[in-house]
């Protein structure tokens, strides 16, 4: 009896030990559940994160924002997880973009829009991008006026000020992808406020 207790300590004790190692990573998807195309039910690909393995599944919005929980891998390695098994059971390409809590939290300490006097924080946004761009894709667009739409390059983020509204932008997701030639996809700072709050608990 006191053997089988000290199992069942010992199982108990491995699915904390994995639990705490497990890293926080959110997931943005491009262009589902616009205008008819791509459609994916938020509880349907909630299943489909489980159903590969991914812990504490949230989803926010029905734009495709997921948060969940896994050993650490490189992002990349989990988009490209993600984007497979959304294509077999879809029949169509879904670019999936993911970062860690960590870095999330570092794109919104970094905005360089914050620091503007008057700051409208509806107006802004994040261009989330696949990976770092080259530096001759990126040289050749930084000097491109849009005005009054403005735009900064860091890494994998491009942060946008739109006093207009994004509906009227003529810097798009697919500006950028075209551009850079990686993958991109946009959240309002409301949006990538929230995810990380919902990371976070």
């Amino acid at each position: 009896m006191k053997k089988k207790h000290n199992e069942t300590d010992l199982f108990i004790k491995r699915e904390k030990k994995q639990k705490n190692n497990l890293q926080i990573y959110i997931s943005v998807l491009r262009g589902i559940n616009v205008s008819g195309q791509k459609k994916i039910l938020m509880s349907d690909l909630k299943k489909l994160y489980k159903n590969l393995g991914f812990k504490d599944v949230i989803t926010y919005i029905q734009s495709g924002n997921v948060i969940f929980k896994n050993k650490k891998l490189p992002d990349t390695e989990l988009a490209k997880k993600v984007e497979e098994a959304i294509n077999k059971e879809y029949d169509f390409e879904v670019p999936v973009i993911i970062r860690s809590v960590e870095e999330m939290k570092k794109t919104i300490l970094s905005n360089p829009f914050l620091k503007e006097k008057n700051c409208d924080t509806k107006r802004l946004y994040v261009t989330f991008l696949s990976e770092i761009p080259a530096k001759e894709n990126v040289e050749g667009i930084e000097d491109i006026d849009f005005l009054p739409d403005r735009f900064i390059i860091t890494g994998k983020e491009i942060y946008l000020c739109i006093p207009n509204g994004y509906g009227e932008t003529k810097i798009p997701n697919n500006f950028f992808e075209k551009k850079l030639k990686v993958k991109a996809t946009t959240r309002n700072w409301n949006t990538v406020n929230k995810l990380v709050d919902l990371a976070i608990g």
